[in-house]
């Protein structure tokens, strides 16, 4: 019976906000767009139809709030031509396992876009 109440609160208590960061490296010679996108919701970071914008040559730390144990899955592309992409893409439509994350309070996910 205990075992029975430990597993229903279990699948009852929700998921708690959890702050990480996205550490990003253009090594493009372009600039490139990154959008990330939640595998367990409908989030999207930035949201509101922006995007990270990391210069040529650049690295930028994204600061996030996800739910801890969410899955997270990165899109870049080429600004200006969106059929130069890598990850996920811009639409969140292409297959990749590797370029997806799990979201860790205080943690950081590097993400590296080669040429």
């Amino acid at each position: 019976m205990i075992r029975i109440s430990l597993a229903a609160l279990l699948l009852t208590t929700p998921a708690f906000a959890a702050d990480m960061s996205v550490f990003v490296r253009n090594q493009r010679q372009q600039d490139v767009a990154v959008e990330l996108f939640s595998r367990d919701s409908e989030k999207v970071w930035p949201g509101n139809d922006k995007v990270f914008l990391i210069r040529p040559q650049a690295k930028k730390s994204v600061p996030i709030s996800c739910d801890n144990g969410e899955h997270i899955c990165w899109g870049a592309w080429v600004v200006g031509n969106d059929k130069l992409s890598a990850g996920v893409g811009p639409d969140n439509d292409q297959p990749c396992d590797a370029c997806c994350f799990i979201c860790v309070e205080h943690s950081t996910e590097t993400v590296d876009l080669a040429q």
